[in-house]
């Protein structure tokens, strides 16, 4: 064939081939994607700006640092093991936090296990049985997020306790506990209880448990540890060995008896707890300081809402325009607790201390807000003269406070 007419036949084929192609149908693919129209976003964001009433920065007065010397960082001190600091998010539940470190630290002392254990199993069952109380003194009783130290124990007893990772109260991607919108429910409906004198506890306790799970999900009724089944209360006794009843919580006021057992009058002792051993503030103070320093923490709680509290340097004092150093007494706590410039609005965990000119200064463990502000995140660094006005009540072992002890009726 000639070369010409061999050229010919492959243009011929080759243009045939690519008309049949141009007439197959075409056959387009589709995907999942994320709707976007990011200019419309833009839109509603600058009429959301518009909108909105322009707010004012909150001011509140506090006590100028300049030129003062103060802890800076927390290798200064002399500290005893606990677990890493850990955010309570948006609760009002510093009290089980900061006990349950505290018991935790216990739990080191005592048998050199690292457990963390789960801060909110028992914030579950403080609410059930805050929710019972209500039904019982029909409406007459606190149903708040707050609560005191001795509440850990008391749940302890009746419901056992789990490790964090069995119960962590957090639901799949959530970062920060928020028990805004559970709270919200439990008290509107328990509000609507009150209204209808609506008093079966069962029925009730079925509801608050039905929010509870839905918010916080079902508390395991047994856990496996090392292979083994066992229930929380088995835990508690088996694992943890703590002897509840070893603890105790000390506080100091002029308005009850001093060496007898009374009640902490604060909102948060919802239960009316009398079991607090009030003692003069000399002893209050020598207890505190002594157990720090034979290698025990403390659970202690107080008012965090002074001048010298200030987030961003770490730090906890009592300003001297407030009240000299050395008029700090009786007198002073129960000034301002009477006037409630003092308020039981706080708990934390005391793990160590540094003597630094001639003071004390506290490490605090703390597990609210505030305490992520500063270069020490979830610390705060506590002026002893602090704990001494502000701080009022604390939890610790009863083997630091024998000779006060024998002094009671």
């Amino acid at each position: 064939m000639k070369p010409f007419m061999v050229f010919g036949t492959l243009l011929i084929i080759s243009l045939f081939g690519q008309l049949i192609f141009a007439q197959q149908e075409r056959r387009d693919k589709g995907s999942i994607q994320e709707y976007k129209n990011e200019f419309y976003e833009q839109i509603k964001e600058e009429a959301k700006k518009f909108s909105e009433k322009k707010k004012e920065p909150k001011e509140v007065f506090k006590m100028d640092f300049s030129g003062i010397d103060l802890p800076d960082t927390i290798t200064q001190f002399t500290k005893y093991w606990y677990n890493e600091p850990i955010s309570q998010g948006r609760t009002g539940t510093c009290w089980c936090f900061s006990t349950t470190s505290y018991f935790e630290s216990e739990i080191y002392r005592l048998t050199k296990q690292k457990i963390k254990l789960s801060e909110i199993y028992t914030v579950y069952w403080e609410y059930v049985e805050k929710a019972r109380r209500f039904v019982k003194e029909r409406g007459d009783s606190e149903f708040g997020e707050g609560s005191e130290a001795n509440a850990v124990p008391r749940m302890w007893k009746m419901y056992g306790i789990v490790p964090e990772k069995d119960f962590t109260g957090l639901q799949e991607g959530q970062k920060f506990h928020d028990h805004s919108k559970m709270y919200s429910e439990m008290n509107d409906y328990l509000k609507s209880v009150k209204e209808r004198n609506d008093w079966n506890e069962e029925h009730v306790i079925t509801t608050i448990k039905s929010i509870l799970n839905h918010y916080l999900g079902v508390p395991p009724p047994t856990i496996e540890v090392n292979g083994k089944k066992m229930t929380p209360k088995e835990y508690l006794a088996k694992v943890l060995k703590l002897n509840l009843d070893d603890y105790i919580d000390f506080m100091s006021l002029m308005q009850k008896p001093y060496y007898v057992k009374v009640e902490y009058e604060v909102p948060d002792n919802w239960w009316h707890s009398k079991e607090y051993y009030n003692v003069p503030l000399d002893e209050f103070m020598m207890i505190l300081k002594k157990a720090i320093r034979d290698g025990y923490t403390l659970c202690i709680g107080g008012d965090v809402s002074e001048a010298g509290y200030y987030p961003q340097k770490d730090v906890a004092v009592v300003p001297t325009f407030d009240i000299p150093a050395g008029f700090i007494d009786e007198n002073a706590r129960q000034f301002r607790f009477s006037n409630k410039s003092t308020t039981d609005d706080h708990g934390i965990h005391l793990v160590g201390y540094l003597e630094k000119d001639g003071k004390v200064w506290y490490l605090i463990k703390d597990s609210g807000s505030g305490s992520r502000n500063g270069k020490n995140s979830g610390y705060y660094f506590y002026h002893e003269d602090y704990v001494k006005l502000k701080m009022m009540d604390f939890m610790v072992h009863k083997s630091m406070a024998e000779d006060v002890l024998a002094k009671f009726e």
